[in-house]
């Protein structure tokens, strides 16, 4: 389904403000993430908008060097529970390959000696 530049700006603008995600506008307007994701893009573009760094992708996430407490978790809405979730597993996998790297980017190799 075609839309015109209106409506395109129209579907970037509640994506940018965050009404709805990308995979929702993708489902109610029929069109691809990708395609959601390139009518956010224009609308920032044409409104010389900053972009968003609230949402990050999974190669971008910041880890932190305590998991989250259970008060922090409790509050959290389920994209960032998700997020946690994502985090912990790479975590663990990282762990278990015998490297672990903090939250400025160091990478702290383990001798697997040490780590049985």
């Amino acid at each position: 389904m075609k839309y015109a530049k209106e409506q395109r700006l129209d579907i970037g603008r509640r994506i940018y403000c965050g009404e709805i995600s990308r995979y929702e506008a993708a489902e109610e307007y029929g069109i691809s993430e990708q395609t959601a994701r390139s009518y956010m893009r224009m609308y920032r573009d044409v409104n010389r908008l900053p972009p968003k760094h609230g949402q990050r992708s999974i190669g971008a996430l910041s880890f932190r060097k305590e998991p989250a407490k259970l008060d922090e978790l409790k509050s959290m809405t389920k994209e960032e529970l998700i997020l946690e979730l994502i985090k912990a597993r790479i975590t663990e996998a990282r762990l278990k390959k015998g490297y672990e790297v903090k939250g400025d980017g160091t990478v702290i190799l383990y001798d697997s000696k040490t780590t049985k």
